[in-house]
C-alpha cells in the first residue's frame, strides 16, 4: 500500500509559478506510475500529468502542455509538479495518485491551488 501527502499549494498571481510535491510512503513507490489530477468546484476531476515509474515517459493534458512539468525522485519517494505561467483557470484542488495496473488506486488528500487574475 502507498500513502501520499501533497504539499506546495497556495495563492499565486496569474503568470506566477508553484511547485507541488507529493511524498509517498512505502518501499515500492518506485514501481508505480504516478499522476497529478485536479478538480475545480462543480467540475469533473481532470488528469493533468502522468509519469512512468522509470521516469522516462510523461503525458500531459492539452490545457497544461508547455506550462507544467511532472518529475519524480524515486530515491526520495517524491513526485513533483512544476507549474509555470499559471492562469486563473488552473485554480483547483490538486491530487497526486499512484497507479497499479490500469487504475489509480492510491490518492492523496489534495492541496489547494488558487490563481488570482
Amino acid at each position: 500500500q502507498v500513502q501520499l501527502v501533497e504539499s506546495g499549494g497556495g495563492l499565486v498571481q496569474a503568470g506566477g509559478s508553484l511547485r507541488l510535491s507529493c511524498a509517498a510512503s512505502g518501499r515500492t513507490f518506485s514501481r508505480y506510475d504516478m499522476g497529478w489530477f485536479r478538480q475545480a468546484p462543480g467540475e469533473e476531476r481532470e488528469r493533468v500529468a502522468e509519469i512512468h515509474w522509470l521516469g522516462g515517459h510523461t503525458n500531459y493534458a492539452d490545457s497544461v502542455k508547455g506550462r507544467f512539468t511532472i518529475s519524480r525522485d524515486n530515491a526520495k519517494n517524491t513526485v513533483y509538479l512544476q507549474m509555470n505561467s499559471l492562469k486563473p483557470e488552473d485554480t483547483a484542488v490538486y491530487y497526486c495518485a499512484a497507479r497499479a495496473g490500469t487504475q489509480y488506486l492510491y490518492w492523496g488528500q489534495g492541496t489547494q491551488v488558487t490563481v488570482s487574475s
